[in-house]
This record gives C-alpha cells, sequence and structure tokens, in this order.
C-alpha cells in the first residue's frame, strides 16, 4: 500500500467498489517497502504459470469456479470438520522470501493428518531443511529477498523428505545456518510424499473437501499486507509480488477461499485470510500432496482393534493414533507371527513397537 495511504482512506476505498474486507494496522503493514517484499519470495519459473497468466486463468474461470462442484459441499473448511482442526499452528517464515517452503509444508502436515485420520497427530516439519538445504540447488534465492517456485520444493518432499523442526529449526529467516546443523539423523525421520500434481478448476473443491488442503500462489497487491478480515479483493496500491499459501476450504455462499498464511498469528484473521473466487490468480492452479509414504518406525504405539476376513493372510490391525494398518502377508509364517504378536499385545494392553512398509506392518516388538 502507497504509505500515503491509511488504513481510514484505504477502507473508504474498499467500501466504494462494494468489497467486504476491513483493513487496519497488522504485523505486516507498517514494515518499511522492503521488508514487506521480504514477506513475499513466489518467482513462478520451470513450466509454471506466470503470475500475470493466473491471475488471467482465474479471472476466465471465475463463473466456473463461483458454481458448486458435483459431489461437493457448498462449504467445506479442514480447520472444523466434526469440530477436528486437521491443520497445524498457523508460523512466521518472518524476514525472508520463503513463503513456498511454509505453503508446501503446511499442505503435507494437512495430508498428513487427514492420512492419518488423526488432526492431533504431532506432525511439525522444518521448512528450513526444505528451503535452505533442498532449496539452493533447485532454484531457491538467497535471503532475505529469497524467491523458490513449487515443483522443486514439492519434488524435494517425494524425493529427499523432509524432517521434523527439532531437526533443524527455522530460525529469523536471515540466519543462513549451514545444512550441517541438521540432526545427524535427518534421512531416517524425513517425511516424505507418495507425490504431487496439480489441481484446476471443479477439482479444486473435490480434492478440498476429500483428500486434503492445498498448497497455491497468488499476486499480492499493496492493499494486501494490511488486511484484518472479510473476504479479501484488490482495490489499491500496484503488484508486490508473488506469494504462496496454504488453501483449507471454501464457502460457495460467500464466494470464497480460506487460506492459512505464513506471517504469524498477529496478521489477518489469527493468521488466515478469506480471499475472492478469481481473485489474484489464487485458484488459476493448486498443488495437491497424493499421499504420504508411510515407512518408518512407529514407536510406543497400542494395538486397539484387529480384523480379518475370510481370504488368505488377510489381517488388519489398528494402532492408537495411526489407524487401520495391514498385516504383512509374504508367507504364512510371517503372517501368523505377526498376527500373533499384535493379539497377544492387545490382549495384555502392552505397548509395540512397530516398522510399517508403505503402510504395512512388517515388524513388531511388544514391549
Amino acid at each position: 500500500m502507497p504509505q500515503d495511504i491509511d488504513a481510514s482512506q484505504l477502507n473508504t476505498l474498499i467500501a466504494a467498489a462494494n468489497a467486504t474486507w476491513v483493513a487496519g494496522k497488522t504485523s505486516v503493514s507498517d514494515l518499511p517497502p522492503q521488508q514487506q517484499l521480504n514477506r513475499l519470495g513466489y518467482v513462478p519459473a520451470g513450466g509454471e504459470e506466470t503470475l500475470e497468466q493466473r491471475t488471467a486463468a482465474s479471472a476466465a474461470k471465475i463463473s466456473a469456479t463461483a458454481s458448486g462442484a458435483i459431489g461437493a459441499p457448498a462449504a467445506f473448511d479442514w480447520r472444523n470438520v466434526n469440530g477436528q482442526n486437521y491443520i497445524t499452528p498457523i508460523t512466521d517464515q518472518k524476514h525472508c522470501g520463503s513463503c513456498v517452503a511454509f505453503g508446501a509444508t503446511a499442505a503435507v502436515e494437512g495430508t498428513f493428518r487427514v492420512q492419518r485420520g488423526n488432526p492431533g497427530l504431532a506432525v511439525n516439519l522444518s521448512e528450513a531443511s526444505l528451503f535452505f538445504c533442498n532449496g539452493p540447488g533447485a532454484g531457491a534465492g538467497a535471503c532475505p529477498g529469497g524467491g523458490w517456485y513449487m515443483t522443486p520444493a514439492m519434488d524435494a518432499y517425494k524425493t529427499t523428505g523432509v524432517p521434523d523442526e527439532a531437526c533443524f529449526p527455522y530460525a529469523d529467516g536471515t540466519q543462513q545456518l549451514p545444512c550441517s546443523n541438521r540432526c545427524s539423523d535427518w534421512q531416517s525421520r524425513a517425511v516424505k510424499i507418495t507425490g504431487w500434481h496439480t489441481v484446476s478448476g471443479a477439482d479444486i473443491k473435490t480434492w478440498l473437501s476429500t483428500k486434503g488442503p492445498l498448497a497455491t500462489c497468488f499476486t499480492v497487491y499493496n492493499d494486501f499486507f494490511s488486511y484484518t478480515s472479510g473476504v479479501y479483493k484488490h482495490v489499491s496500491g500496484g503488484v508486490a509480488g508473488g506469494h504462496c499459501v496454504c488453501c483449507v476450504g471454501y464457502n460457495d455462499a460467500g464466494q470464497f477461499w480460506i487460506c492459512k498464511n505464513s506471517w504469524g498469528p498477529n496478521w489477518g484473521e489469527s493468521g488466515y485470510f478469506c480471499i475472492a473466487y478469481g481473485e489474484c490468480g489464487i485458484d488459476s492452479t493448486m498443488w495437491a500432496v497424493e499421499g504420504i509414504v508411510e515407512t518408518a518406525w512407529l514407536y510406543n504405539t497400542r494395538v486397539i482393534g484387529l480384523w480379518t476376513i475370510d481370504q488368505d493372510r488377510n489381517a488388519w490391525a489398528y494402532l492408537d493414533g495411526i489407524g487401520w494398518r495391514r498385516i504383512a502377508w509374504d508367507n504364512d509364517n510371517i503372517f501368523i507371527d505377526l498376527l500373533r504378536l499384535l493379539a497377544a499385545a492387545k490382549e495384555g494392553g502392552r505397548p509395540v513397537n512397530v516398522y510399517q512398509d508403505n503402510g504395512v506392518i512388517k515388524q513388531i516388538y511388544v514391549l
């Protein structure tokens, strides 16, 4: 927002445009212009649409976007699914254009909780590892300016994975910590995704309402820094740059998307914002996480249930906080041994350590 236009003047322009959002003082609006720009960082490349192409595509698709998707509910929000919140807490990218890492990570974390069917799943992945370790060799710029695009970020989640936040904490965004500072066992702690793809049109609402949150990017204009509540539409100021966030829901009655930002909880609606369908390129395309690779040790969990059917070597165990996992069916001896141990653990109420390979129980130790 030009420095000579205050929130009161901007609200007058918002009212004149029949927009329904409120401008005010935020954690970003009063920053110097360069520090505001450092809060952005989406620079499309590698075959992704430019910001201008995204904006034009969103505007062209507005009539289709505004209508409901066949089979999808008229409104959906992963923060409130039968009273449960599947979205991880708001984060702060601080003084670095690392928004791509934050938008991608929020989508992966939310998808992990949805896949497990566990809104309380303790998952907090390291944006610092993704941006500062995977990023430099894949097109990411140095901070504070930063800058990256979504394709290599999603590819990194698929090929090398990202460890937990405690393994490599995010500092103030300008502190270029060497990746040698990551925990020594980061590879065994890394979360990987099975794949990713882009979605557009009606598929966005279908995916959101059934599979999980989506990463997305859009053009930020200067008035956006002053957003405090309501449904954002651009009314004043020039282009500041590109930004990536995580889309967690939508509302057909209000004609808006619900997005998780990475500017801390004191910006917008407790860190979130609503943005109109077709606005600023937000819904030209979004990035979908296809699934989380479930290959790792699960420690100190409990066997809650067992299920089998009249088929050779077809049995499943329900692990507390994890969900249903199939028992390895390699041969009769392995299958029977694993089933016997799981049944004993369930009967005795004893915790277990379980090794799963792509969601299949391969080893178990009863504690």
